[in-house]
């Protein structure tokens, strides 16, 4: 501000001294021109005009060589030009500035001196005014501006510290409630400001992230509370059999049961540590695939034989419906993982016939797998992929709710999407888009 007050300042200032001299000069060349009138007139003609063309200012007519043939009253001692300032004048019209003029007490002053042709010869007419009224005037124009500048400086200072201490205010009091948030306060959010500006999309932002920071908190919590809750219950069963194998008096086939079912409990803590694996390298977005053409078909007789005994105990059918040559780019070890989960769900909640079917649909590959039991309970098909979720926990308590989420992750890292439905002749219909 101090720059831009001292820049205008000047400009102001040298506009003023720049108008005030194209003022000037513009009145001494029409006072010129009088003064020539009137040498053609008479050679007395300045004595005889004083107060109607020289009230305030005055003025010579010289010969070439110097000597003086007329002059107003306030000048009539000597003249005005120097001997190189009157070879100049015989030559064309220029101005000179005098500090002071013999015979006026004014100080400074402006001549013009110009060559004129009258009364059959040659002759120099200088005129001049003094400055005194313009160099006031640019005086007066320096000192408001010396006394003034600061002024305004100081005023334009104060207005910028107070707006700019308004407009961060609203930044102190959401600086002062995100130092106070932590993740223990939950609904927390920092106070926005009313008017729509920059400060208040940027509350409006923050408190968005927040509420997504929230949601990933809660997410987070509820992962570690069920994970503990799926790994205490296995942990728990082992212990038990573990206490009673080491109890005395224990037959052999007592303690071949108590080992086998910790065995099967064994199992069951690895399956559920590697699925909590899967979902927490998904969420880092590290799920390792290698991608290669895998034929679908084949995939299907793969699960058709893994699962043949499982199907064979519950009395349950496989059916593959897929066209050859058909081939999805995919992991195929992730992708047989996602599509056995899908089939253990079938076999362990659904019921009837197992079908396998995949079609090409808009660019990419879906792969179905239904089932001819009950369907999904309609209020559960939203949550159907989410983490931990059962649809029934009290029919099949063996399950830890993983098996969707899991087939979700490998799907999102294989750039696919993943959906579930209840069919309309019954039964339940989970699927995983893949592309070509």
């Amino acid at each position: 501000m101090a720059l831009v007050l001292t820049a205008t300042g000047l400009f102001l200032y040298l506009r003023l001294e720049a108008e005030l001299d194209t003022s000037i000069d513009n009145g001494l060349r029409s006072r010129a021109d009088e003064v020539s009138a009137l040498v053609e007139q008479s050679d007395s003609g300045l004595r005889e005009n004083p107060n109607r063309l020289f009230e305030e200012s005055f003025a010579q007519v010289l010969t070439p060589g110097g000597r003086m043939i007329d002059s107003t009253a306030q000048t009539s001692g000597s003249a005005l030009l120097s001997p190189a300032e009157l070879a100049a004048a015989n030559r064309h019209t220029h101005f000179v500035e005098r500090q002071s003029i013999p015979g006026m007490d004014d100080g400074p002053a402006r001549l013009l001196a110009t060559p004129v042709h009258a009364q059959d010869r040659s002759l120099v007419v200088v005129v001049g005014t003094a400055l005194e009224d313009r160099n006031e005037a640019l005086d007066n124009l320096r000192n408001l501006l010396l006394l003034g500048g600061p002024a305004a400086l100081l005023l334009a200072s104060l207005a910028g510290y107070g707006a700019v201490s308004a407009s961060l205010r609203p930044v102190e009091r959401m600086r002062r409630r995100a130092e106070a948030i932590s993740a223990e306060k939950h609904g927390q959010r920092l106070p926005v400001p009313p008017a729509n500006d920059e400060i208040g999309r940027l509350g409006h932002t923050l408190n968005d992230m927040l509420e997504r920071l929230e949601e990933a908190f809660k997410r987070e919590r509820a992962f570690v509370s069920d994970a503990s809750h799926e790994l205490r219950a296995p942990l728990t069963v082992l212990k038990g059999e573990i206490e009673m194998a080491l109890r005395k008096g224990r037959s052999p086939e007592e303690l071949a049961a108590a080992l086998r079912s910790a065995g099967e409990e064994t199992d069951r803590v690895v399956q559920l540590a590697e699925d909590l694996l899967v979902i927490a390298r998904s969420d880092q977005g590290r799920l390792p695939v290698r991608p290669a053409p895998v034929d679908v078909r084949n995939v299907f007789g793969d699960l058709s034989k893994r699962f043949a005994m499982r199907s064979r105990e519950s009395h349950r059918e496989f059916v593959v419906d897929a066209p050859d040559g058909l081939r999805v780019t995919a992991d195929p070890l992730r992708l047989r993982q996602a599509l056995g989960n899908m089939v253990d769900n079938a076999l362990r909640y659904g019921g009837g016939t197992v079908r396998l079917r995949a079609a090409e649909s808009n660019g990419a590959v879906e792969i179905h797998v239904m089932d001819d039991g009950p369907g999904f309970p309609p209020d559960f098909l939203a949550s159907a992929f989410e983490r931990f979720s059962r649809a029934d926990e009290a029919r099949t308590p063996g399950g830890a709710g993983l098996g969707l989420a899991i087939s979700e992750a490998i799907a999102i890292a294989h750039r696919g999407a993943v959906g579930a439905a209840n069919r309309p002749e019954g039964g339940a219909d989970v699927w995983i888009a893949l592309p070509r």
